[in-house]
């Protein structure tokens, strides 16, 4: 175990992808934070965060919280006001 300082953050993000995120984390009996973490330190070596059995669980996700997103969305989105 590697031990870590941890901060309190206020994280604005998309409703539908914070409902996938938070469904996932469920699913993995992860914290969110710690899915969270995992997705940024694979990103930040270029690995894939996650398997095919766990994409597709993520696909099913998305069907049920409406999440149409995808990577191309990423840095295009505009905020409603």
């Amino acid at each position: 175990m590697v031990t870590v300082d941890r901060v309190q953050t206020g994280l604005r993000i998309e409703r539908d992808v914070l409902k996938v995120l938070k469904a996932l984390a469920e699913y993995l009996d992860l914290s969110l934070g710690d899915l969270v973490e995992g997705i940024a330190l694979h990103a930040f070596e270029g690995k894939a965060p996650f398997t095919p059995e766990t994409l597709a669980k993520i696909g099913q996700l998305k069907d049920v919280y409406g999440l149409t997103l995808t990577a191309a969305d990423a840095h295009t989105l505009d905020e409603k006001r």
